[in-house]
């Protein structure tokens, strides 16, 4: 399978959401209706030129399946984030590069379910297409979504979640909490930490171990914290789903293995590093004491899918044919695929004098 590459959509509206949020929602030509295909919970990545730099950031979509030929992300301005003041300006008719859906925080729709959503601030993104398609694809399934925002003025999508509420009246919970902004039940204020879950659930607010899945997307100290409300409440670790773009400054990456397929040693400078995407094969020179393999590659003019450059999406995940590979970092890839040999480019360090990366391995 081709790795995945970017296409120049248009933007076809852009609607403001909060004072610091908006929704930017593409044409997707016919042409490419199959390439942006989606399952609900995935990203777009966006790729434009900031203040004279080749920028890229992912941006989950929003949109429930069927709505065609369109998709929505939301972007939500954050203190000095460049792309993000920079979403706040495009416009429609505006043009910008655009990677297909991707990403495993997914809820494949069909048959009966019972999901908990727990989102924080722009975290809602894909919650909303999740909720809004197991809700209409799904007619015996039930949604409860359990929603932390500052106050009432930084809730995103607040007419579409009331409209799913008064459209879904018996299937879909809608519950508000606010750290900001006092509410009328007291126990709805405040932070939605492990505590205020514990709380939540042991008051019947919210029933975890009912759930057949726990979707929770939000900042990377409240994933950790939710996450670990529900296992201590008796979750299975199994029903957990979450999905990282940026760490927190103590997150803490999952193992990886000194070296991938092959025995590993100090990397003299100048490894030969083979790059085999969409059938082609390139090779560039990498010295690993300086660069990883994606530092490198970009260096040297070979455009290897990538997004967030940080271990988190998996964009840059290729397999290790030949030679062996360490890692920096890992907070997305999965123990079997590490022992399938899948490495992550952005984090990669070669350890042999031959390396050999496939970009089209599934």
């Amino acid at each position: 399978m081709a790795a995945p590459r970017f296409h120049d959509l248009e933007i076809a509206a852009v609607r403001s959401e909060t004072p610091d949020a908006v929704a930017i929602t593409f044409a997707i030509p016919e042409e490419l209706s199959e390439t942006f295909a989606f399952t609900p919970g995935q990203y777009l990545t966006l790729r434009a030129e900031v203040g004279g730099e080749d920028m890229r950031r992912s941006y989950s979509i929003c949109s429930p399946l069927g709505e065609a030929r369109r998709r929505t992300v939301g972007v939500k301005r954050i203190a000095d984030g460049r792309f993000s003041g920079f979403a706040q300006t495009l416009k429609p008719g505006d043009r910008i590069k655009v990677m297909p859906p991707q990403g495993r925080f997914t809820a494949e729709i069909g048959g009966a379910h019972n999901y908990l959503l727990l989102a924080a601030g722009s975290g809602i993104t894909p919650c909303l297409s999740i909720a809004t398609s197991v809700l209409s694809g799904e007619p015996a399934s039930t949604v409860t979504l359990l929603y932390a925002n500052r106050n009432s003025s930084s809730v995103m999508f607040r007419d579409a979640l009331n409209d799913l509420k008064d459209r879904y009246t018996t299937r879909f919970t809608l519950l508000h909490v606010m750290d900001e902004e006092a509410q009328d039940v007291e126990i709805m204020n405040g932070r939605l930490d492990a505590a205020k879950l514990e709380t939540l659930a042991h008051h019947g607010l919210i029933h975890p171990k009912a759930a057949d899945a726990i979707y929770i997307c939000g900042p990377e100290p409240m994933i950790r914290a939710a996450s670990s409300a529900m296992l201590a409440i008796g979750v299975p670790e199994d029903r957990l789903k979450f999905e990282l773009f940026t760490p927190a400054a103590d997150a803490t990456p999952r193992p990886a293995p000194a070296s991938t397929n092959g025995a590993a040693r100090a990397a003299e400078p100048g490894s030969s590093v083979e790059i085999i995407l969409d059938g082609a094969r390139r090779t560039i020179t990498v010295d690993a004491r300086a660069d990883t393999v994606l530092t490198a590659a970009s260096r040297q003019g070979i455009d290897i899918p990538w997004s967030c450059a940080g271990g988190m999406c998996c964009t840059c995940r290729c397999r290790i044919v030949e030679g062996a590979a360490t890692m920096d970092e890992n907070f997305s890839l999965e123990p079997w695929e590490i022992k399938a040999g899948f490495t992550l480019a952005c984090q990669s360090r070669p350890t042999t004098d031959k390396l050999v990366l496939d970009f089209d391995a599934q």
